[in-house]
């Protein structure tokens, strides 16, 4: 069964996580420098069969656009420019940065480890993934 990537998109950083052959289990996968995504994604399809890209669309509480708002749409459109079979499917993304610290601090990760900016990221992209996966199975 193909995989589907998430992806935390930001202005430097970018978490992406993968789900496993069976899109049962969400697993980070890395962080990367923003500007390489379409790269890594080229490497990373090449070898994986992938049935689809989701990408966290940030969003205020009140459903407004974000200073990142702009930055996820340009990604999708050069994601899309870049791999046209391959559908692109914008998710809620608030609360995964949030959720990924406590998961941090859950997981008993030293303060120092949880400043960790692209551990975050790699972590949200993995909780807006498995959040993705259990609301298509109806869960």
């Amino acid at each position: 069964m193909p995989r589907i990537i998430a992806i935390d998109y930001g202005l430097k950083r970018t978490g992406i996580a993968v789900t496993d052959p069976l899109r049962i289990i969400a697993t980070g996968l890395t962080t990367i420098a923003s500007f390489t995504l379409i790269d890594f994604l080229k490497k990373y399809i090449e070898k994986e069969d992938v049935e689809k890209i989701i990408i966290g669309d940030p969003k205020n509480l009140d459903d407004t656009d974000t200073h990142a708002t702009v930055l996820v749409r340009q990604a999708v459109e050069k994601i899309k420019k870049a791999f046209p079979q391959i559908p692109v499917e914008k998710v809620d993304e608030r609360y995964t940065s949030k959720m990924a610290v406590q998961a941090m601090i859950d997981m008993g990760m030293k303060k120092k480890q949880r400043r960790n900016k692209a551990i975050i990221d790699e972590i949200a992209a993995t909780i807006m993934l498995q959040e993705y996966l259990q609301h298509q199975a109806g869960g």
